[in-house]
């Protein structure tokens, strides 16, 4: 469970574009556009990075950086 850390919730870029949903359950949802279930997997949050595990396999991570998330070139903020 990842309920502990303070980044639950919904994470989205600037335009709107991507949406990244981390779930208190330790899992992710992130849509692309219009593509609500894009990608959906696990994650885990170490102080202030965040891995990420696709169920497809793919692997990814990032970072909150003063209220902001870096992940793999794209900048979230929180909704």
């Amino acid at each position: 469970m990842q309920a502990s850390h303070s980044y639950v919730g919904l994470w989205v870029t600037e335009d709107g574009s991507i949406r990244h949903e981390l779930l208190t359950n330790g899992r992710y949802v992130e849509a692309r556009g219009t593509r609500e279930r894009a990608y959906e997997g696990r994650y885990e949050v170490t102080g202030t990075h965040i891995e990420y595990w696709d169920d497809t396999g793919f692997t990814a991570d990032g970072d909150f950086i003063n209220g902001v998330l870096y992940h793999a070139g794209m900048i979230l903020y929180r909704q």
